[in-house]
């Protein structure tokens, strides 16, 4: 079984005034958006430009918008949408374009270097199954190293629309889980400084539409929740102390 797309997708190649083109497709049922973008550049337009690398959501390097959601187009079948439907592809907003959907990622590694990513997770056991053996009494868990640094929590976030200076969900999330498992006194004091700012923590306005889009449910929108209750709690303990 096949399954017939038509592909609207945002072109901008520098020096251009950016518009969409219209690329019908026919790919397998089975197939993922991505797939369907391959097939356009692979039947239509060769100067058609995106990024991918891995096919099954680990390297994060594909994200955009698909008819205005942020997705990762490698793991988004096009079943979920129906036969001979218009997807809208677009690149991820907060972010520079380069050309095309391929967008310039440096503004979501520089904020996790300013929080001392990235985290290395270390080795664990596995059932035999393939899942995770959690510790005695642990049933789940959200964990930071989940995460892929994709962009797409940043491309969601109404707050990054609105701050070009903010640090963003993923930055934040990443202080938190700094700020769990670290006991240097200067690292933390280093960090508090960082976000307790007016781009910072308190920019965030709880919309959670970081945590709707991401693919490994790090959930940073609950991190900065707990965040926030970590920098009130260290506030009143300077205001106490005095």
């Amino acid at each position: 079984m096949t399954h017939k797309l038509n592909l609207r997708i945002y072109r901008y190649k520098p020096g251009h005034d950016p518009h969409y083109d219209t690329f019908p497709v026919e790919v397998p049922d089975t197939a993922n958006v991505l797939d369907a973008i391959e097939r356009a550049w692979d039947d239509h337009d060769r100067t058609l430009m995106f990024r991918h690398a891995c096919h099954h959501a680990s390297c994060g390097s594909c994200g955009l918008r698909v008819n205005g959601c942020e997705k990762l187009p490698c793991v988004t079948p096009v079943a979920d949408y129906a036969d001979g439907a218009t997807l809208t592809i677009e690149p991820m907003r907060n972010f520079p374009v380069i050309t095309d959907i391929a967008v310039d990622a440096s503004p979501l590694f520089e904020r996790m270097q300013l929080v001392g990513m990235p985290i290395i997770r270390e080795a664990e056991p596995l059932r035999a199954d393939g899942k995770t053996i959690f510790p005695e009494g642990v049933q789940d868990f959200d964990r930071f190293e989940n995460c892929i640094e994709c962009g797409l929590c940043l491309s969601a976030c109404p707050s990054m629309a609105a701050d070009p200076l903010y640090l963003g969900p993923v930055a934040l999330a990443a202080a938190e889980r700094v700020l769990a498992t670290t006991s240097d006194g200067v690292k933390r004091s280093q960090i508090l400084m960082l976000i307790d700012d007016e781009h910072g923590l308190w920019r965030c306005h709880s919309a959670w539409e970081c945590t709707e889009v991401c693919p490994y449910q790090v959930n940073p929108a609950e991190a900065i929740m707990r965040l926030k209750r970590i920098v009130a709690a260290e506030k009143f303990k300077r205001l106490f102390n005095r």
